[in-house]
């Protein structure tokens, strides 16, 4: 017990000085995380509104591949990437493994499914009459679309979120791709796991400190959005 509340205690005191290593740490796992969620999010919500606007077919298996790519593990994703950008891979020339970029590619194909589903349940939730309404009074096709995208704006925000708060604690994409290089592509995760397996507590104690506070502070903003869609 007086470990636990010691680690504790020195892990608080790191996180209040502003330790320059956990900082950079603190940068880089939100500069990729960032990134990540912003392509994902260029991609996604096309994709999902799309899909969810759009009738055609094959419709329902698009939907049911989104649905089954959300429990898709993080290793497969890595081994998929990895094979593809290593040096005897098709984009070994660009030399991308174990770099944030390496990173920002296998994390953005993570919760790009994520993206997509929520978005496509967002633009579900509106109700066809006011489709309907929208062309009656004389708005054409994207007119429309638009309408609903408004509409639909809380939830498809939720999604973003979402996302981002599901590729800001993943470890296994990070590991594999970015390689765990101090000051250079050491994410929060990745620097809980080293932390832990050399027996050195303080810094991952105060990792997890602070991601705790993103994922709680995520989290209300996800709940937050949420409840705007059932206003």
């Amino acid at each position: 017990m007086d470990f636990f509340i010691d680690s504790l205690y020195s892990a608080f005191l790191l996180v209040v000085s502003l330790d320059p290593e956990m900082v950079n740490i603190v940068q880089v796992s939100l500069k990729v995380s960032t990134t990540s969620t912003v392509i994902a999010s260029l991609m996604g919500v096309p994709i999902g509104f799309f899909v969810a606007f759009e009738s055609f077919p094959g419709k329902r298996i698009v939907i049911t591949c989104l649905n089954t790519l959300l429990a898709l593990p993080t290793v497969v994703i890595g081994l998929f990437v990895y094979g593809f950008i290593s040096r005897r891979g098709l984009l070994g020339p660009l030399d991308l493994l174990y770099t944030q970029k390496a990173m920002v590619i296998g994390q953005t194909i993570l919760i790009l499914p994520i993206v997509a589903t929520f978005t496509i349940a967002a633009i579900s939730r509106i109700d066809e009459r006011y489709r309907k309404t929208a062309m009656t009074l004389g708005a054409n096709r994207w007119q429309t679309a638009v309408a609903v995208f408004r509409e639909a704006r809380f939830g498809i925000i939720a999604a973003v979120i979402a996302a981002f708060g599901r590729v800001i604690s993943e470890v296994g994409i990070s590991m594999m791709l970015g390689g765990n290089a101090r000051g250079f592509t050491r994410t929060m995760t990745t620097a809980m796991a080293l932390e832990y397996d050399k027996g050195q507590f303080t810094l991952a104690v105060a990792l997890g400190i602070i991601l705790l506070g993103l994922s709680f502070g995520i989290n209300l903003l996800f709940h937050f959005f949420q409840g705007r869609t059932r206003i």
